[in-house]
């Protein structure tokens, strides 16, 4: 059985495709298009996925109707409904909070944990807990609209000059910045319990009252920061408690956090975030849900691609010339984050390297960069007893003066661990560089833009190369 997942008319479009199990093909729309959270799949996506296969079915993230009936409460039209369609392909659809569940339970390694979803807003979901024990998930608790972990992070994404819905990462790396104390009192009035909140935040924040300036832009996100992520404590201790399980799979938005999701191995003793947990992930739940059981989760790279070896040796060659290369090679990660194969990598020991890469990506300097190191070294370079191949936790750096370029003004980094099987040409890279350098560690960053989509195909390379001049390992 072929199924095709689809997520589309919400930011960030995407399609799976599995056959009995097995995830085939994985990709997002904004890569294909070149368009930036791009809403609406594309004929070349599509055309890109069906050559693993013709699906049997269809399966859509989330409920239609409810989704319309949401948007008419709202005041809008109510005239709503999905795009892309095969005919004579029968279609399911699953609910928006239960096919971040899929995703998540159904891609993890656990028979028995508890799940958490936290977004901004499904058809009217915003925050569930469930329960998945063997193949079955059953929801256990849940909270509607307008009560929303999320809303509450966008709305003051958007207070401080950014875009809501796109940019809670940079807010994200601006609280390393800021003095969380300045506004921790207003901000922790706007949500002070995981089930309570000032007003609804979809109109954003409309009483702040005071001038902002470029400090307090800083300031407020640390506070928004820490304040969000006391009610996260707060909310899995409760899910803890109400379920008794001590494996989590953590999914939606919020899930990309990765400074709050650090704290929660001080709740639980096993959690697995899928590397896309946001909605474009939902295709692969959607799908997921329909299969019911559970996938074969091996690797992230699922989407284009650009075949070839990875290029060790021409990599590692650049960086102790350059300082910086760009590598495109192989198949594309599934998920916002580039994890070695859609990268631009980089000499971690050079300070100034950080703000020369910065430039690359016409991106504010204060930006952090990752470090992507090899895991048997791992616990030696950060303080942390656990694998992140995703980039999903910020944890303290042990040794920032040998790495200053991945280390955040509060010395903590947001990690990457590879091993061989993970991506055994990035572990190699890594290996050459330490074996060079005694630095087990490289810099890693998506290879794009500010504002663009990671470079994806064979055409994105040649414009890439054209417009700066700067060569891309493959």
């Amino acid at each position: 059985m072929i199924i095709l997942g689809i997520n589309e008319t919400s930011h960030d479009a995407s399609v799976s495709l599995i056959k009995n199990g097995e995830i085939l093909f994985a990709g997002h729309a904004e890569r294909y298009s070149k368009q930036k959270n791009d809403w609406y799949v594309n004929d070349s996506l599509i055309k890109d996925a069906l050559q693993y296969g013709q699906p049997d079915h269809i399966a859509y993230y989330e409920k239609p109707l409810l989704k319309a009936s949401r948007l008419l409460l709202r005041g809008g039209s109510g005239d709503w409904k999905p795009v892309f369609d095969i005919p004579g392909v029968p279609r399911k659809s699953f609910g928006h909070h239960y096919s971040h569940a899929c995703a998540g339970y159904y891609t993890s390694p656990f028979n028995d944990a508890v799940i958490v979803v936290l977004d901004a807003i499904g058809e009217f979901n915003t925050s569930t807990i469930w329960v998945g024990e063997g193949e079955k998930i059953k929801l256990k608790y849940k909270q509607n609209y307008p009560v929303s972990f999320g809303l509450f992070y966008s709305a003051f994404t958007q207070l401080i000059g950014l875009m809501p819905n796109q940019e809670e990462y940079i807010m994200m790396g601006m609280a390393a910045y800021g003095d969380w104390r300045r506004y921790y009192k207003e901000i922790d009035e706007y949500f002070p319990e995981y089930d309570q909140q000032k007003y609804n935040f979809h109109k954003g924040i409309n009483d702040w009252g005071m001038v902002i300036t470029e400090q307090d832009k800083f300031d407020i996100a640390a506070a928004v920061q820490v304040v969000y992520e006391q009610r996260l404590n707060q909310f899995m201790r409760m899910a803890k408690s109400l379920t008794g399980k001590n494996n989590l799979v953590f999914m939606g938005g919020c899930a990309l956090n990765s400074s709050a999701n650090t704290l929660l191995w001080n709740i639980f003793d096993m959690i697995w975030i899928m590397p896309n947990p946001g909605d474009a992930g939902s295709s692969l739940g959607a799908a997921a849900a329909l299969y019911g059981k559970h996938l074969e989760w091996k690797t992230p790279y699922l989407g284009y691609d650009l075949g070839g070896e990875y290029p060790v040796q021409q990599i590692v060659d650049g960086i102790l010339k350059d300082g910086i290369v760009a590598v495109a090679t192989g198949r594309a990660e599934y998920g916002p984050r580039a994890l070695g194969n859609r990268s631009i990598l980089a000499d971690p020991r050079d300070a100034l390297i950080k703000d020369k890469v910065n430039l690359i990506k016409q991106r504010e300097l204060f930006r952090p960069f990752a470090p992507v190191v090899m895991e048997e070294f791992a616990s030696k370079w950060f303080d942390m007893d656990f694998v992140s191949p995703y980039m999903q936790y910020t944890v303290k750096c042990l040794q920032p003066n040998k790495i200053p370029s991945v280390v955040h003004l509060n010395g903590t980094s947001r990690v990457q661990t590879v091993n061989k099987d993970q991506n055994r040409g990035l572990w190699r890279a890594i290996n050459k560089f330490y074996l060079e350098t005694g630095v087990p560690v490289l810099l890693n960053t998506s290879l794009n833009i500010k504002g663009k989509p990671l470079l994806n195909d064979e055409n994105d390379i040649i414009n890439w190369e054209k417009a700066y001049n700067f060569t891309i390992c493959r």
